[in-house]
C-alpha cells in the first residue's frame, strides 16, 4: 500500500484499498559461509562481502520506548523494532552498522512489487522480512531493523502522518542504537535491551511513506544518522495534500491514518485522528499542523549524507517535494546523490535492478562501514533519458544551467500562442475557461488548435538540443470572472518519442514471471523476486513539468481568499523539478489553464480568466540559459551579449549565475 494521490488515471481510494504500496544482476548469491572473517577495516577495504551466516542469523524483536504517550493512555508509547542481524560479529568482538526502514505498512499493506508484509513464527518472534535488504547486507555484516510506525503493527501510540509521533517512532530508535534511549524485550515488560552489538552508524532507506520518515528523521539533525535513501519521498506533507492552496488529493491524512493503523490504534486513537480533521482543512490554508509536518524548514539540521532517488513522472509524491529538499540540502551543504527515473511512483530495485543492488551496497560501504570506494566522487547524477538509456551528471543541475525568462505572446490563432525572449506588448491578452472534464494530456494534444479551456504557446521547431534541469516557475496575472480560480501550468515537449509508459499500471514497468535472486534464503524469506520490463508507449507529445496553484493565495501562500471578479491577480506557480531534453525538430510549449482533471480539485466556481500575456512569465532552468535558448530557435549565436533577464512586470534584474548544487570547485 502506497500513499496515493488521486490521479486521471487512477482512483485513490480503489487503488489504496487495492495496489501494493512500496514498489521497490542477475546473479544468485550463495550462501555465505559460516564464521568467515569479513574483509579489513580501513582506506584498503573496498566492499564488504557475504561471510557471515544468514540462517543462522539473530531474529529478535524489542520495543523501544519513545519518550511520547500519543494515545494519553497514561504509559509511554513503544514502538516494536525488529532485527535482523550476524551472529558471528559478536563472537568476535566485533560491532557492525545498521540499515533502518520505519514504515507504516509491514502489516495493513505490505512493502515492495510483491506487497510483502512481516512474519513472525508461534512465538512471536520474527522469521519474515519484507524487501532483500535483509537477505543482502546481513551476510555483509550490517545488521537490518524494520522499525513499526506507532499506531501499526505490534507498536503502541498513535498514528500522526508524518508529525512527531511518526518521527520520533524513528529517531528513538536511532538513539536506542546509539545508547541514548531505552527498549525492553516484550511490550509491556521490564526487561531491559541494550544495543551494544552495533556501532550506532545507521542508514535509513525506505520509498514513499518509508522515505518520508527518513527525511523527518533527518531533518532533526539526530546523531548517528549517517545517511538517508529516501525514495520518491515526500519533503513537506502539505505540498502533499495541496499545492498552493490547490487540493490535490480528495481526501485528508485522517484517512491515511486510519488506513494504516493497527485495528488497537483505531479505537484509542480517534483524537489523533480529529486533530488531524481539525488542524488541515481542505481550504488549503497552510496551519501549524503542516508548518510541524515540513522537513525542508529544517534541511540545515541534516548531517546526514542523502542518496535520493525519484520518478519524474511520479503523480503521487510528485517532484516538487524532491526539487524544494534537493536545493535546501544544497544550500546546507549536505552531501548528495541522485538518480531520476522516467517512472512515475516506482523502486529503483524494479526499474534498474542490476545497478541499483551494487551501487546502494557501495554507498552503504562506505557511509556506514567507512570504505574509501570512490563513490563519493563519482558524478551526483544519474538520469534516464529513454527507457533503460542512463546519462550521468558530475553535479546536478549540471554546471551552466541558468534561470532564463521566456515570455508567451499571442499568435495568429486566439490561444495558440508564441514563446520566446521577446516581451508581449502592453494590452496583450488571451482568455481560457476552466474545464474541469479537460487534463494536461487534453491540452497537448489540442496544442495547435483554438480551444476554449486553455491558452498554449509554443517555440518553433528547435534546432538543436535543449535541455531544462532543474525547477521552474510560471508567473501568471490574470483576471477571473468569478471569485474562486485554480490555475494549472505545465511544460510540453511536442513531438514523437518512446517513453515509459507511466500512466498505465505498473508506472512504467512490467512485472515479469521470472525471479532473480539477491542473497541468501530461508524458507520464511525468500531473497528472489520477480523481475520486471519497462513498459513503453509512442507519443507525439510528452508532459515533463507541471504545477498548480489556487489565484486566492495571491498575497499569501499559507492563506487564500476570496477573488473581486474583474480585478488582475498576479501569482507564481511553483512547477515540479525535472530534467529533460527537448531534442531537435521538436518544440516546447507552455499551457496555462484551469482544472488540472484528475491531479487537483475544481473551484467552487467555473471562471473565466483573462491573461495579461506582458506581465506573464516563465522562468526555466535552461542548460546555457539565454544563449542556449537563443541558438536552439533560430540556429545562430545571439548578436550580442544575452539580454538582462527581468522580471514579469516589466523591471530589469541583473543577470546571475547561481552555485552549482553540490560543485566543490564554487
Amino acid at each position: 500500500m502506497e500513499i496515493r494521490a488521486r490521479g486521471t488515471r487512477w482512483s485513490s481510494r480503489s487503488i489504496v484499498a487495492t495496489a501494493a504500496a512500496a514498489l521497490l544482476g542477475v546473479l544468485l548469491i550463495p550462501t555465505a559461509a559460516r564464521g568467515a572473517q569479513p574483509p579489513a577495516a580501513g582506506a584498503a577495504a573496498q566492499e564488504s562481502r557475504p561471510v557471515y551466516s544468514y540462517e543462522g542469523a539473530i531474529r529478535e524483536s524489542v520495543w523501544v520506548d519513545t519518550g511520547l504517550d500519543s494515545d494519553k493512555d497514561g504509559g509511554s508509547d513503544r514502538v516494536a523494532v525488529d532485527v535482523i542481524r550476524p551472529r558471528e560479529p559478536a563472537r568476535q568482538g566485533r560491532k557492525i552498522p545498521v540499515i533502518m526502514d520505519a514504515s507504516p505498512y509491514y502489516s495493513c499493506c505490505g512493502r515492495g512489487n510483491e506487497s510483502q508484509k512481516k512474519t513472525y513464527d508461534a512465538a512471536g518472534d520474527p522469521v519474515g522480512f519484507p524487501l532483500h535488504y535483509d537477505n543482502y547486507f546481513v551476510p555483509r555484516g550490517y545488521a537490518f531493523v524494520a522499525v513499526d510506525l506507532a499506531g501499526t503493527n505490534r507498536s503502541d501510540g498513535c498514528v500522526d502522518v508524518g508529525g512527531r509521533s511518526d518521527i520520533q517512532s524513528a529517531k528513538a530508535v536511532v538513539d536506542w542504537l546509539n545508547g541514548r534511549a531505552r527498549a525492553y524485550g516484550s511490550r509491556t515488560g521490564t526487561d531491559r535491551v541494550r544495543a551494544d552489538w552495533t556501532t550506532g552508524a545507521t542508514g535509513m532507506i525506505g520509498k514513499s511513506y518509508d522515505g518520508t520518515i527518513a527525511n523527518g528523521v533527518a531533518a532533526t539533525g539526530v546523531e548517528g544518522l549517517k545517511t538517508i535513501v529516501p525514495i520518491s519521498a515526500i519533503s513537506s506533507w502539505y505540498d502533499y495534500y495541496f499545492q498552493q492552496g490547490a487540493p490535490l488529493y480528495d481526501s485528508g491524512p485522517d484517512w491515511l491514518a486510519g488506513y494504516v493503523e493497527s485495528p488497537e490504534a483505531s479505537d484509542r486513537c480517534q483524537a489523533v485522528r480529529q486533530r488531524l480533521i481539525d488542524e488541515a482543512p481542505r481550504t488549503g490554508d497552510l496551519t501549524r499542523l503542516w508548518t510541524e509536518r515540513d522537513y525542508v524548514r529544517n534541511a540545515d539540521k541534516v548531517r546526514a549524507s542523502v542518496f535520493a532517488v525519484h520518478g519524474m513522472q511520479d503523480l503521487n509524491v510528485r517532484t516538487k517535494h524532491l526539487g524544494q529538499w534537493w536545493d535546501a540540502l544544497a544550500d546546507a551543504g549536505v552531501e548528495r546523490k541522485i538518480w531520476l527515473s522516467q517512472t512515475g511512483h516506482v523502486d529503483p530495485f524494479d526499474f534498474r535492478r542490476a545497478a541499483w543492488v551494487p551501487t546502494l551496497h557501495r554507498w552503504f560501504d562506505h557511509y556506514l562501514l567507512g570504505y574509501d570506494n570512490g563513490i563519493d566522487r563519482e558524478p551526483m547524477a544519474d538520469i534516464e533519458r529513454a527507457p533503460d538509456q542512463w546519462s550521468t551528471d558530475r553535479v546536478w543541475p549540471p554546471r551552466g544551467t541558468e534561470p532564463t525568462t521566456l515570455r508567451p505572446a499571442s499568435g495568429t490563432v486566439p490561444g495558440v500562442g508564441t514563446l520566446g525572449r521577446t516581451p508581449a506588448g502592453p494590452g496583450s491578452t488571451e482568455t481560457f475557461t476552466d474545464d474541469p472534464r479537460l487534463d494536461e494530456t487534453d491540452w497537448a494534444a489540442d496544442i495547435d488548435r483554438s480551444t476554449p479551456a486553455k491558452s498554449g504557446f509554443i517555440t518553433r521547431p528547435l534546432s538543436r538540443d535543449l535541455r531544462l534541469s532543474g525547477s521552474a516557475t510560471v508567473t501568471v496575472t490574470a483576471t477571473p470572472s468569478t471569485a474562486t480560480a485554480h490555475l494549472s501550468a505545465v511544460l510540453i515537449d511536442l513531438g514523437p518519442d518512446t517513453i515509459r509508459d507511466y500512466s498505465a499500471a505498473g508506472e512504467g514497468i512490467t512485472t515479469l514471471t521470472e525471479r532473480t535472486c539477491w542473497g541468501p534464503s530461508t524458507t520464511a524469506d525468500s531473497s528472489c523476486y520477480l523481475e520486471t520490463a519497462a513498459r513503453t508507449a509512442q507519443v507525439d507529445h510528452t508532459v515533463f513539468s507541471r504545477g498548480w496553484a489556487d489565484l486566492g493565495t495571491y498575497a499569501s501562500a499559507g492563506h487564500g481568499r476570496p477573488l473581486t471578479p474583474g480585478k488582475p491577480y498576479t501569482l507564481t506557480v511553483d512547477l515540479a523539478a525535472s530534467d529533460h531534453v527537448v531534442p531537435a525538430g521538436h518544440r516546447l510549449a507552455l499551457v496555462i489553464a484551469g482544472t488540472d482533471r484528475g491531479l487537483i480539485d475544481p473551484p467552487s466556481t467555473t471562471p473565466t480568466l483573462t491573461l495579461d500575456l506582458n506581465r506573464t512569465a516563465a522562468r526555466l532552468p535552461i542548460t546555457g540559459g539565454a544563449e542556449a535558448f537563443h541558438r536552439a530557435t533560430t540556429g545562430t549565436a545571439p548578436p550580442h551579449s544575452a539580454p538582462r533577464e527581468s522580471r514579469p512586470d516589466g523591471v530589469a534584474e541583473p543577470r546571475r549565475t547561481p552555485p552549482i548544487p553540490g560543485d566543490r570547485s564554487r
